[in-house]
């Protein structure tokens, strides 16, 4: 079981890196956004097109790009939404079980398939090297790319929460559900 979480440190340690990265292009896109608010509303006062496609679709771009690869970084943080009404008052060993099980009957089948039909979604993108219908808007391809990129990613973070749960299974405590991640005031 030693080299499972060997792996699933790992996992989590490039989920965590990713989780910076998207710290810092929360900023970048904040920037352009500041930037596209102040010349529209420059150029609406002086009757001035300073405005360009391109920096308000690299806004949304990074956007997509924040929010597609955040998501397993948060999956890492156990910040995604659970209905927590019947999970919640079970012991630490039932929710480990039904992490487990709704694992292989939901998640991976999920995110398998996800990952391998935006794989081909991005594929024709890149055959075709689509490009926005927009005056100086930029290619939709590396967005796209994203897309199969952090399904992808949720599932690797999947496993690592599975062995995470299968560990606990086994006896060792430390991967109890809720004992290894970290609390809201870490973040």
């Amino acid at each position: 079981m030693s080299f499972f979480l060997k792996i699933s440190k790992g996992i989590d340690w490039f989920n965590e890196w990713v989780g910076v990265a998207m710290y810092w292009l929360c900023l970048a896109m904040s920037l352009i956004a500041a930037y596209n608010a102040i010349v529209r509303w420059v150029g609406g006062i002086f009757k001035w097109q300073l405005a360009s496609n391109t920096f308000i679709e690299l806004q949304w771009y990074l956007f997509g790009i924040m929010f597609l690869l955040g998501a397993s970084y948060v999956l890492k943080r156990n910040g995604h939404v659970r209905i927590d009404l019947l999970f919640g008052k079970y012991s630490p060993r039932t929710q480990s079980w039904v992490d487990v099980i709704g694992f292989f009957l939901a998640f991976a089948p999920f995110y398998g398939f996800m990952t391998y039909t935006t794989f081909h979604f991005a594929q024709k993108s890149w055959q075709t090297m689509e490009m926005s219908p927009d005056p100086g808007g930029l290619p939709f391809y590396p967005i796209k790319t994203i897309i199969p990129i952090a399904f992808a990613l949720l599932l690797v973070q999947g496993i690592s929460e599975l062995i995470k749960r299968i560990a606990h299974l086994m006896g060792n405590e430390e991967y109890a559900p809720g004992h290894f991640q970290s609390s809201r005031e870490e973040l």
